[in-house]
């Protein structure tokens, strides 16, 4: 029986079952697209995930794939995926944020969204972030982007957009970037396994100068199984195969990179289980506290501050139209940078005192939570002061950004769920080079403790869908 025959829709597989099902002929491109718009047109009303849907673009770049003889070659044959609006897609704006940051139609595609393209991938539509990329929170002064498992609830930020689409099934993966947390913030708040690769690793060419270094480009997905594939896509690395890890040494640290600010009760819990998982695959887990430096926080936030400044010099913005939290944002960028506090030699140093981390405590791995707090509410942050703002990031999300500045790989995978029923997640950290180790705990992680691939009330994982496909 063709998978055709048993599938009423295929809203709701992942990336894997669809470019399988393309490639054998169960299904074609256009009908999948056509699965995809529908149910996009019918949620997103109340997630606000898109800035922008490319309905007739989208259905003529589907109609190209069928009619490629051969699709043996194409990992993402005929998988409609989302591109964040920070990330140029020819034929569109490319957003940042807002309307005041919005850059003319792009020419060419972004080199990932190129990269997508050759894979097999249909652009489907751009996602919203929070103007500049700057926030864990996502909104601007015409929509909230609201969380699929908690509709008073924030998906996260910057790559708030895409994480809403992906949980409540509108796209099987999207793309996303991370500058302090972008990816894996959003990836905890719904539930979602989020991968920030190591510097260099994946093109990245956004912004003034990347932030510094800061910013990655990755994938959210449902699955480790697409994770991965949309890593070795992005990174040009089709070839590459997961497998199971061998015996590792996990350090474990619930320490805060923030002083005063520490995991509650959910969190602490997410990591004992986490540890219990990776005990029962065979690994063996030790404490091991990262020493973070206070000069650590204030370079984070003094290059935070000055990577805003530069990507509004860079494009000529005026900063009288920017969001009053942005433009304060801005305006601490420039007196960082004059003042000599964005230092290449400091993140320099703390990539190497990173590195040596594994090494000084003879561990393969970090283990740490992946948020500190529930999620804040979905309201309009924008209209709301920087200091807000400020204190609602810092305090919920203070984990990821350290390993922006040392430029090390990390990812998030959820585990168990939150009292008031939303997803709980942890980060692991690694030494360059090891995003497919990462993805392959991870998928112990799945193995041992599935979760639930989508929100409650959107589209199950594999409805009408036989195991293997």
């Amino acid at each position: 029986m063709a998978v055709q025959d048993i599938m009423p829709t295929w809203v709701g597989a992942t990336a894997k079952q669809i470019a399988r099902g393309v490639r054998r002929g169960d299904v074609s491109a256009t009908q999948v697209l056509a699965d995809h718009l529908d149910h996009v047109a019918k949620a997103d009303a109340d997630l606000a995930a898109f800035r922008a849907v490319r309905g007739g673009e989208a259905v003529t770049e589907a109609e190209k794939v069928d009619e490629q003889e051969d699709l043996a070659n194409l990992p993402l044959a005929g998988v409609p995926v989302a591109v964040k609006e920070n990330t140029a897609v020819a034929g569109m704006p490319t957003w940042n944020g807002s309307a005041a940051v919005r850059t003319p139609v792009a020419e060419a595609d972004h080199e990932v969204v190129r990269r997508l393209r050759g894979a097999g991938a249909v652009i489907l539509g751009v996602t919203r972030m929070p103007e500049l990329g700057l926030w864990a929170v996502t909104d601007d002064d015409t929509a909230v982007t609201r969380n699929p498992w908690d509709l008073g609830r924030t998906p996260g930020g910057s790559s708030g957009g895409a994480a809403a689409a992906v949980a409540a099934g509108l796209v099987p993966i999207a793309h996303g970037n991370d500058g302090l947390g972008s990816i894996r913030i959003p990836a905890a708040c719904c539930g979602l396994v989020g991968l920030k690769p190591g510097r260099g690793v994946v093109p990245c060419q956004l912004g003034a100068e990347d932030w510094f270094g800061l910013v990655e480009h990755g994938m959210l997905s449902t699955t480790v199984a697409d994770a991965a594939v949309g890593f070795q896509v992005l990174a040009g690395r089709a070839q590459e195969k997961l497998v199971p890890p061998q015996r590792l040494r996990v350090g474990v640290s619930l320490r805060s990179p923030v002083r005063g600010v520490s995991p509650d009760a959910p969190n602490r819990e997410a990591v004992a289980a986490a540890g219990r998982l990776l005990a029962g695959a065979g690994h063996d887990t030790v404490p091991a506290d990262p020493v973070y430096p206070t000069a650590l926080g204030l370079q984070g936030i003094a290059t935070w501050f000055a990577a805003a400044a530069a990507d509004v010099r860079a494009a000529g913005i005026d900063r009288g139209s920017l969001q009053p939290r942005s433009r304060r944002h801005v305006a601490f960028g420039d007196w960082a940078w004059r003042r000599g506090y964005v230092r290449d030699a400091d993140r320099l140093a703390w990539r190497e005192r990173s590195i040596g981390f594994f090494a000084d405590h003879s561990v393969d791995l970090l283990l740490t939570p992946a948020l500190a707090t529930a999620p804040p509410p979905a309201t309009s942050w924008s209209s709301r002061s920087w200091r807000a703002n400020m204190l609602a990031n810092i305090r919920y999300a203070p984990y990821a950004a350290p390993w922006n500045i040392a430029g090390l790989p990390a990812l998030v995978v959820p585990v168990g769920r939150r009292p008031d029923g939303l997803p709980l997640a942890v980060q692991l950290v690694g030494p360059p080079g090891s995003e497919l180790l990462l993805l392959g705990v991870a998928g112990q992680f799945e193995m041992a403790a599935p979760w639930p691939r989508h929100a409650p009330g959107y589209p199950r994982a594999g409805t009408g869908s036989p195991a293997g496909t």
